[in-house]
């Protein structure tokens, strides 16, 4: 977007374009940058998240849940979850676990497979954006 303002601002000083005319068009060019912005976040939100367990006993688990839910669950989670005494107890790794990590993917729009384990029983683990 810069530089089409920059093209602009050329053109008013060249005196192609009034001072008048440039400000509408430099609003336009906002708002159409605003428009897509949003339009692109709320696509990328629309997505799930997928998490697949096949187990060579036949136990498979298929988990889809909405990125929105996630970004909410994990931002709420943890801050409740520090806030009970001892909750290291309850839930395993709660000290090492890189809740701003995963935000940050969401936030950075990552999609596609993020994790992808096979055990040396032949048991699978996939989770996945899309």
């Amino acid at each position: 977007m810069k530089e089409e303002i920059t093209k602009v601002l050329t053109m008013v000083q060249e005196g192609k374009l009034s001072a008048e005319e440039a400000s509408g068009l430099i609003q336009a060019l906002k708002e159409k940058d605003s428009t897509t912005a949003t339009t692109k976040g709320s696509d990328y939100m629309d997505r799930m998240l997928k998490v697949r367990v096949i187990s060579e006993e036949g136990d498979n688990v298929s988990v889809n849940l909405p990125l929105r839910l996630i970004k909410v669950a994990l931002k709420s989670g943890l801050n409740i979850a520090s806030a009970i005494p001892e909750s290291a107890k309850y839930v395993k790794d709660i000290n090492i676990l890189d809740v701003d990590l995963i935000l940050k993917a969401i936030e950075d729009e990552l999609s596609g497979p993020i994790v992808d384990v096979e055990s040396q029983n032949g048991d699978k683990v996939s989770v996945v954006i899309e």
